[in-house]
């Protein structure tokens, strides 16, 4: 089984300069927001050893799930568990708390799913660098995830590592390169990117279904299309050092920079 090259991504999406916002865009409620899993995909294999570890799901005492499991198979109906039967990992955001009591993440980003279980978005978001707007909005996001429309939102990082499971007790940073080549450096390295979607559960709740499509492809790869390079170069270039520090990526700020600005 090869590596990952599951990457659905417009580069002119990237905010320039950089800043941690919400950034929801309203989405039309007959566009996919499910995609079935293949059970040949590396993605298959992470999620199954998370399942069978016993550490794919997180549920507050006494929550009732059903309705948004309901809303979930209506989207798209499988006889697999949610873990297995979808791409997306999946949680649920409650409109009367604002607080997620329900999570089915296999595949996180550096970011433990048992520790955010019944938090609200603002306490979700505090370790966030430069954090001023997410939490300021954290009201505000709950009103519009759960207000009975679709939305969607995408996040991006370069990592060096292929796997989709990084969550952080089960797998370590994979350390950046230490070669001073800036090509042999960016060939090690992974593009990142999440589509987030939030779609309503309805049937009496005010509740909405979070969903998380981690998608990876190497680098080069990743930025071959025209511009994407010369994109990517500005909104890594914006980053504060706050943010760097946050996403890991202040030890490849410059070799990336410098890769990126030779391919234009």
């Amino acid at each position: 089984m090869g590596p990952p090259v599951d990457f659905e991504f417009d580069f002119d999406r990237l905010v320039v300069p950089f800043r941690m916002q919400p950034g929801l865009a309203r989405l039309d409620p007959s566009e996919r927001q499910l995609i079935a899993l293949d059970p040949a995909s590396q993605l298959f294999e992470e999620k199954r050893a998370v399942v069978e570890a016993g550490q794919s799901r997180q549920i507050v005492p006494g929550f009732d799930a059903g309705p948004a499991l309901a809303a979930i198979a209506e989207h798209l109906p499988s006889d697999r568990i949610p873990e297995l039967a979808y791409r997306q990992d999946l949680a649920i955001l409650d409109g009367e708390t604002g607080t997620l009591p329900w999570l089915c993440v296999c595949v996180p980003s550096h970011w433990a799913p048992e520790e955010k279980l019944g938090l609200g978005f603002a306490a979700l978001h505090a370790p966030v660098a430069d954090n001023e707007l997410l939490v300021k909005a954290s009201a505000q996001l709950v009103k519009l995830a759960t207000s009975g429309e679709c939305w969607e939102r995408y996040v991006m990082t370069v990592s060096t590592s292929p796997r989709y499971d990084q969550h952080p007790r089960r797998h370590a940073r994979k350390p950046w390169p230490a070669s001073a080549d800036d090509q042999a450096f960016a060939e090690s390295c992974w593009l990142r990117a999440e589509r987030q979607t939030f779609f309503p559960v309805l049937r009496g709740t005010r509740q909405a279904v979070f969903t998380i499509h981690v998608m990876l492809k190497p680098l080069g790869e990743a930025v071959a299309a025209p511009g994407a390079a010369g994109r990517l170069h500005d909104w890594l270039a914006s980053m504060s050092p706050a943010v760097l520090e946050y996403k890991g990526l202040a030890p490849a700020r410059e070799p990336l920079l410098r890769w990126l600005k030779a391919r234009g």
